[in-house]
């Protein structure tokens, strides 16, 4: 399965192959003749590295490559730095390729060494958890973390090829795992009513399953492709999300986690506006259940959402807030931080 995406400089593939992590090399081929670098982390690394690694260096491409520890601490400024170094080192130019094998962490920080690294070399994606399929591989939002807040150094730079192989999810530990439910409910919360019913049983019908979220992400970036408008969208729980995994360090609640929570707190908002039924709030909030995704955090509210103020979804004073619409639809409204934290700490997510 191909799934073209059309940004504004350019079109890009993002393929969906079961075992296309063999062919990786005749895929980086196409973007460079020389020179690779390569960044995974300590998870990834003794399962694929060694493949992806064959199958470039059969397409005669020379390998280099850096293990990041693995874990959201490491989508940091000092890692950053440590990276640009080792291009230097091995001696990375404007027309080499740098690849991102890993998960969100590994997509997101690579991608924005890409951009940056010689004001921008070639990225290609071969995303292998969940999350970073349906998700952050797609798209071209690259970040780090600052101490302040979760994605506030980045870069829109799209990649050249992002390469999907289902059958490394077999890989995945059932947390890890997990934390893609959370983005793929929201999937089907914002666009695809139908998707929530194939996520019931979502290992019987995975390539589905991704194939309907990279499209959707897919159309929302063509249309939106610098997140000013409805790119918003896809934002859906993580107001919230990235006040909780702030709060915990980053360490205590993984992203999945912390959104499967902020999508509750969005969800309960919403019915008590009367954006969405009850029958339909309670139908995806049983969802998140069945996957066995938290429902609510043991921290004290206020000092919680203390830092939605600093999340990058602000304009000016005021937050671009993300509601439902009934199911498979959404809405982005503006409002002031106050009102929504205090309708947010109505909701009882906080129960410290």
């Amino acid at each position: 399965m191909e799934v073209t995406l059309n940004a504004k400089n350019h079109k890009y593939s993002i393929y969906i192959e079961q075992g296309c992590l063999t062919n990786a090399g005749s895929y980086a081929k196409k973007l460079t003749g020389e020179k690779v670098f390569l960044v995974t982390d300590s998870n990834v690394f003794p399962l694929y590295f060694e493949v992806v690694k064959a199958s470039l260096e059969k397409a005669g491409l020379t390998v280099s490559h850096y293990v990041i520890p693995a874990g959201e601490p490491s989508k940091s400024l000092p890692m950053l730095g440590i990276l640009y170094e080792e291009c230097v080192k091995n001696r990375i130019t404007r027309t080499d390729l740098i690849i991102a094998l890993g998960g969100g962490v590994v997509g997101d920080l690579t991608g924005f060494l890409a951009a940056t690294y010689l004001r921008g070399v070639n990225l290609m994606q071969i995303p292998t958890t969940f999350l970073a399929q349906i998700d952050s591989s797609v798209g071209g939002k690259t970040a780090i973390d600052l101490p302040s807040g979760k994605n506030l150094a980045g870069a829109f730079y799209q990649p050249k090829i992002v390469l999907i192989d289902p059958d490394v999810l077999s890989t995945l530990t059932d947390d890890i795992f997990r934390d893609g439910m959370a983005e793929a409910i929201k999937y089907g919360c914002i666009r695809d009513k139908e998707l929530l019913t194939l996520l019931e049983n979502p290992k019987e019908h995975l390539t589905e399953i991704i194939t309907r979220c990279v499209t959707i992400k897919k159309n929302v970036v063509e249309q939106d492709e610098f997140d000013t408008g409805e790119r918003m969208i896809l934002n859906f729980g993580h107001t919230v999300g990235h006040a909780i995994e702030k709060m915990g360090n980053y360490t205590e609640y993984t992203h999945g986690q912390a959104v499967a929570i902020g999508m509750v707190c969005i969800l309960k908002m919403g019915l008590s506006l009367g954006k969405i039924c009850e029958e339909e709030a309670n139908a995806v909030i049983r969802l998140i259940e069945k996957s066995k995704l938290p429902l609510c955090v043991p921290y004290d509210g206020e000092q919680c959402l203390q830092s939605v103020s600093s999340d990058k979804k602000m304009t000016g004073s005021t937050l671009n807030a993300v509601f439902p619409k009934g199911l498979g639809n959404c809405t982005v409204e503006k409002w002031s931080v106050a009102e929504f934290n205090r309708l947010a700490l109505q909701t009882q997510i906080f129960t410290n």
